[in-house]
């Protein structure tokens, strides 16, 4: 484990390859430039170990000078970083690992993943076969993918024999993905959810999350991450601020009950957008 700003323990679970993931990730989409080496420096400093970057947000030199600063070992952090549609295929997608390990500054990843599956470009297959030829040569730890559906990853399965450690999608309140999640769970693969705490307002003044946080005298914030832990998946909530980030990372300190859970997941209403990994592509 590893502490939270305020002294929480940060727990870990480990994947189906038998590595352990930090329950809570830090999302740094948009830290660029020197106020965001500053930003994801701060992320660390307050307990995060998982950060979460990708080639298209365009800041992994920024993760990568953060590391280098950072006084906390190389080998208890986390780093995912992500493949880009563009680079989609087998050759393509060792190069673009190879690219961003040069951008990080780093001899390898804890986690890769397929950003989008873009199924129009029919390369996902080909994309994890590189990843799992990455893996095989020491550059990616473990391997995964982002915004897949439940039928793309039984063909990555069928294809390679290969279960993706990770899936990465949408979730919050308003999109739980009930069936999605429950199918992770038989299969093994760790659920990971971006937009954790929905980008377009509103979330946190719902009942179910204002009555959960003033019975456990928490910020509403923290019980829609808590949530997302209760109902297993890993939250990556993006914050520049340092102690909004603290608080973010403490929600191991307390738990909602069934009810409370069963509430929140009762706000489902869908997507933020129009991003149904059937039809939007990511280049």
């Amino acid at each position: 484990m590893t502490e939270s700003g305020n002294g929480t323990p940060i727990p870990t679970v480990d994947l189906n390859d038998g590595r352990p993931i930090p329950q809570i990730g830090l999302g740094t989409y948009a830290m660029t430039g020197d106020e965001g080496v500053t930003a994801i420096d701060a992320g660390i400093a307050g307990g995060y170990r998982l950060l979460d970057t990708a080639v298209n947000y365009q800041n992994e030199r920024e993760v990568g000078r953060a590391i280098a600063e950072s006084p906390v070992a190389r080998k208890d952090l986390f780093v995912t970083s992500k493949i880009p549609g563009r680079h989609h295929g087998f050759d393509e997608a060792i190069a673009s690992t190879e690219e961003s390990l040069a951008r990080l500054g780093l001899d390898h990843l804890d986690l890769h993943l397929i950003h989008w599956p873009n199924p129009s470009v029919g390369k996902y297959v080909d994309t994890w076969r590189g990843l799992i030829e990455l893996r095989d040569r020491g550059l990616v730890t473990s391997i995964g993918v982002s915004n897949f559906t439940a039928d793309m990853l039984t063909e990555l399965i069928e294809a390679t024999g290969v279960t993706p450690a990770v899936n990465q999608v949408e979730l919050h309140p308003y999109f739980p993905q009930t069936a999605l999640v429950d199918f992770h769970r038989s299969i093994g693969v760790q659920t990971e959810s971006w937009s954790p705490l929905y980008r377009d307002g509103g979330l946190f003044a719902e009942d179910p999350i204002t009555e959960a946080a003033a019975a456990h005298g928490v910020e509403p914030a923290q019980v829609v991450l808590r949530w997302h832990v209760e109902i297993g998946s890993i939250p990556i909530p993006k914050s520049a601020n340092p102690a909004r980030q603290r608080t973010n990372a403490d929600i191991f300190g307390f738990s909602l009950t069934p009810a409370e859970v069963v509430a929140i997941s009762g706000l489902e209403r869908g997507r933020m957008k129009d991003r149904d990994p059937l039809t939007h592509e990511e280049m």
